[in-house]
């Protein structure tokens, strides 16, 4: 895999959007996490606290995107 390939591998995986499953509209993880390696998965893991706390940070409530999907899903 190159360094092109695995990067956008770990931008997929930190992104807020999940694929849902066609039959039963369950949210699914997101299929870049199975291409990638080990130290790829931690490497996303820590992008995307990143990214959720800088999302946080921006946001006039102080919520993630990532909270939005969850909150929005609780309160349909």
């Amino acid at each position: 895999m190159t360094a092109r390939e695995r990067e956008a591998l770990i931008e997929a995986v930190t992104s807020a959007f999940r694929p849902r499953d066609a039959l039963t509209s369950e949210l699914r993880a997101s299929d870049a996490w199975y291409d990638l390696d080990e130290a790829g998965r931690a490497e996303a893991f820590e992008r995307t606290i990143e990214l959720r706390e800088l999302e946080s940070a921006m946001d006039g409530e102080g919520l993630s995107t990532t909270a939005r999907a969850v909150l929005a899903r609780i309160g349909a």
